[in-house]
């Protein structure tokens, strides 16, 4: 079967906007995000009571993990050719890149170490842009050359050497993960000392009881949202441009087709096929047959990407 997404790179389409149902894989409960002095984000909504059950930042983090073989620590196969920035000691052993950092090419194991080489050459390529509006093409053609996955997770260039701390480039790819009439399933346990009941927790001695809050839900749904316009407005060329709507469909069908286990009790599974909300009569490909398609679609772009094989090495050592 050929992958066609041609409605998407219409002028006319500004969103795709993806829906997919889930369920946990056994039993009702499940173990949402947590965030510190806040617990689990607990809402009011129109339809009675919501949980955040995964967060933006967090869903950007998986979506980007899909890409990335920790065992080899390289891009999965299908992948390879794509531009990212590797980071290595000066050994030239790996120790992390742009996919895998926080804040992707603005990571300070990118920018902060004591000789970094692609400072310079963002300092170079991004000259001029000190006053004035950014001129927002010329940075995402930039961009694209040396971290292509940016312009779909967003990106902000904080230093103040490049352009006094102005470059950013908001999230194209944006999901979170909401459930709705939601209980609370409250339970707990005691870890147990069989040798000092009565020892000094605070040390890990002794017996401590907890308490543990899981929930419920009628409905659990992933939420998906592209924004084909921003895409567009980068003014990258045809190939460029196909190739990074090609790029967050293969990140959100393969969220989607393999195992979910977001927590130790949050294991999650398709409940019913992804709806397609806009626009309408799209038919989401199949992560196989993106799979198989999207090393063509890499090739065509060889030319706009920098490094060896869309490989840009920076060695780090800490100043």
């Amino acid at each position: 079967m050929t992958v066609t997404f041609d409605a998407l790179l219409q002028p006319t389409e500004h969103r795709l906007l993806v829906e997919a149902p889930l369920r946990p894989v056994q039993g009702t409960r499940f173990q949402p995000t947590g965030f510190p002095d806040l617990g689990a984000a607990v809402f009011d909504a129109p339809d009675g009571r919501r949980l955040l059950v995964e967060s933006a930042q967090s869903m950007a983090n998986r979506l980007e993990n899909v890409c990335w073989n920790s065992a080899t620590q390289e891009l999965v196969p299908e992948l390879a050719g794509i531009a990212y920035v590797r980071v290595e000691r000066p050994d030239g052993t790996y120790l992390t890149s742009s996919i895998t950092e926080a804040h992707r090419l603005n990571s300070p194991y990118i920018l902060e170490g004591k000789k970094s080489t692609l400072l310079e050459a963002l300092k170079k390529e991004t000259e001029g842009m000190d006053e004035g509006n950014i001129d927002r093409r010329r940075l995402a053609r930039i961009v694209f050359g040396y971290d292509a996955f940016s312009l779909l997770h967003g990106l902000f260039l904080a230093k103040g050497e490049l352009a006094g701390g102005r470059l950013r480039i908001e999230r194209a790819l944006s999901s979170f993960i909401e459930a709705s009439q939601v209980q609370v399933a409250a339970s707990g346990g005691v870890k147990n000392d069989h040798v000092d009941p009565s020892g000094d927790a605070k040390k890990g001695f002794g017996n401590v009881p907890f308490q543990r809050d899981e929930y419920t839900a009628a409905e659990i749904v992933a939420y998906f949202s592209l924004d084909l316009a921003e895409i567009r407005a980068y003014g990258l060329p045809d190939p460029a441009t196909r190739l990074l709507v090609a790029l967050a469909l293969y990140k959100i069908t393969a969220f989607l087709e393999r195992p979910m286990r977001l927590r130790t009790a949050c294991d999650l599974e398709p409940a019913a096929p992804a709806v397609i909300k806009r626009p309408n009569g799209f038919v989401l490909p199949s992560f196989s047959e993106l799979q198989k398609a999207i090393p063509a679609w890499i090739a065509e772009c060889k030319d706009l990407f920098r490094g060896e094989g869309g490989i840009n090495r920076v060695t780090y050592q800490k100043a």
